[in-house]
């Protein structure tokens, strides 16, 4: 399946008033799980512009830096994402806790990065962005189309550059197995 970028979303739409933005239900971790995924495959070329502004700010700023920071985040990522295949306890981690996981990757890409250089650039460049994305995501109600566009990504009808991703960190199963259990229902 060829690989597509989305759409952007319209700026009124991701960032509209305050009555489409609300608390997760911190009780119901794969509820609040569900959404931030949702939001992330819905608005992941949003996330992206705004990522690349913080990036190219700080890159601008101290580009060297900021390379070694973004290899090193890319390398580790690849290492857990590998490890997590070939360990059966990483793998139930990477599943049972996707929070935990990203976590371990960014504090063990700011450990290296500390080692080898500037970690500011790391708190900004890395991390600042993908905290953005996570508490947009986290607080950015579902609508309609947001919910459609997901099912056809899980279905895979679609691939996109954050379906990848989540695939890598095994966020997408879920939805796959429940979306097919319901088609093959209504089959019968």
């Amino acid at each position: 399946m060829e690989v597509q970028v989305a759409p952007m979303r319209a700026w009124d739409d991701f960032f509209p008033g305050s009555d489409r933005f609300a608390r997760p239900d911190f009780k119901d971790i794969s509820k609040w799980n569900n959404r931030v995924v949702s939001n992330l495959l819905y608005y992941q070329t949003n996330y992206l512009m705004v990522a690349a502004t913080v990036v190219s700010i700080v890159g601008f700023l101290s580009p060297l830096n900021m390379l070694i920071g973004g290899t090193v985040v890319v390398l580790v990522f690849m290492g857990f994402v590998w490890m997590s295949h070939n360990k059966d306890i990483l793998r139930k981690l990477k599943k049972q806790y996707p929070t935990t996981f990203v976590v371990a990757i960014m504090l063990s890409s700011y450990f290296l990065i500390s080692y080898l250089g500037d970690v500011m650039v790391f708190m900004f460049g890395i991390t600042l962005p993908l905290l953005l994305m996570f508490v947009h995501a986290s607080l950015r109600l579902r609508n309609i189309k947001n919910k459609l566009e997901n099912k056809m990504e899980g279905i895979g009808l679609k691939k996109t550059p954050m379906g990848i991703i989540l695939d890598a960190l095994e966020q997408q199963e879920e939805s796959i197995n429940k979306l097919a259990d319901y088609i093959s229902k209504v089959k019968e």
